[in-house]
């Protein structure tokens, strides 16, 4: 199976991370897909056993390589047209959140998709995160009967950013990049699509970095009745002893689960105790490309892509209207049943 990469912007590291698991995949040419050197997907590649070919021209590497299968981690800006360009030669995809950074392109992506066989997926890494997988068993095994809340924090170190995030057009905001992550937890784990949603969003002290929203709170109420919420920031300190802050805490009709620092927090009727985290039993890329080889559906797939990125774009554009009422803001995004038969849950 032949692999191209385009870019390595935000998390081409799954693709590096993976490789090993699925020996039969061959890494044969990247393109940086814009400006940027490829240099670190040609270290990547390296460390992985690999040499090769540099395409400056991303069309001209699918034209010429015929993939199978392509990672694309370009600009964010770029996302949809890459997305396109490949399903348009029935490539399978790999892409980076946020696919696409309005409505009319996803639309787009999501018609290159229906007239194509191939797959595609966005980069929802904390998915198969250990903690964050066992929770997902222990919830459908009724640890805490019906579902009622889901409660979610995505909070960074600011740290330095590349200049593109300084400009919406490029960047995309805060709530499609940071918040993709918890508003994916909520399909995960609410098995559900998204009726209502109510978000705010801050620029000010970000920093000095033009549009980017430094901090951002986002309210759903999801198509089976649950209510979903999701803090997101910039905000944790630099010293603070881990990168990111990754929470998750599902409340319902017999118990809290709770997870945070790689931990698993259970509270029911038998009182509160942590529960042991088994090894990690898939990981992104690798559960994708199985998928494409037909060994086994994969957890995350092409509805719940198309679902999350019209949530997290429709959670944008609340905030930025800044209507305050949750009656006035709807969007109707209904969970295809395909996504949970694909990602081994029921419909909702």
């Amino acid at each position: 199976m032949k692999l191209c990469m385009i870019g390595s912007r935000g998390h081409c590291h799954y693709v590096f991370e993976s490789l090993k698991e699925v020996p039969f995949v061959e890494l044969a040419a990247v393109s940086s897909g814009c400006e940027d050197s490829p240099q670190r997907l040609l270290d990547g590649a390296a460390r992985c056993g690999f040499s090769p070919k540099v395409y400056d021209d991303y069309r001209e590497m699918l034209d010429r390589e015929k993939p199978d299968l392509v990672s694309v981690d370009g600009p964010f800006d770029r996302h949809a047209e890459m997305c396109i360009e490949a399903l348009r030669r029935n490539i399978n995809v790999f892409c980076e959140k946020p696919i696409a950074l309005d409505f009319a392109s996803l639309d787009e992506i999501e018609k290159a998709h229906a007239a194509a066989s191939a797959k595609i997926v966005s980069m929802v890494g904390l998915r198969y995160e250990p903690a964050f997988q066992h929770a997902h068993e222990l919830v459908e095994a009724g640890a805490v009967g019906k579902v009622k809340l889901i409660g979610t924090r995505k909070s960074y170190r600011f740290g330095v950013r590349p200049d593109f995030y300084r400009n919406r057009a490029t960047y995309g905001g805060t709530i499609p990049w940071v918040g993709s992550h918890a508003m994916d937890w909520m399909i995960y784990y609410g098995k559900s699509g998204f009726d209502t949603v109510w978000a705010c969003e801050e620029r000010s002290d970000n920093f000095g970095y033009g549009d980017l929203e430094v901090a951002a709170q986002c309210l759903f109420r999801m198509s089976n009745g649950i209510i979903a919420q999701a803090s997101i920031d910039y905000l944790r300190p630099a010293a603070a002893p881990t990168h990111g802050d990754d929470r998750v805490r599902i409340a319902g009709t017999d118990g809290v689960l709770e997870v945070a620092g790689g931990r698993i927090m259970l509270i029911d009727a038998q009182g509160e105790r942590e529960i042991p985290v088994p090894p990690p039993k898939r990981s992104l890329f690798s559960d994708f490309v199985l998928d494409v080889a037909g060994e086994r559906p994969a957890l995350v797939d092409a509805p719940q892509t198309f679902l999350l990125t019209r949530a997290c774009l429709a959670a944008r554009e609340s905030a930025d209207t800044g209507d305050l009422s949750l009656r006035k803001v709807k969007f109707s995004l209904r969970f295809n049943a395909s996504a949970t038969r694909h990602a081994g849950c029921s419909p909702a």
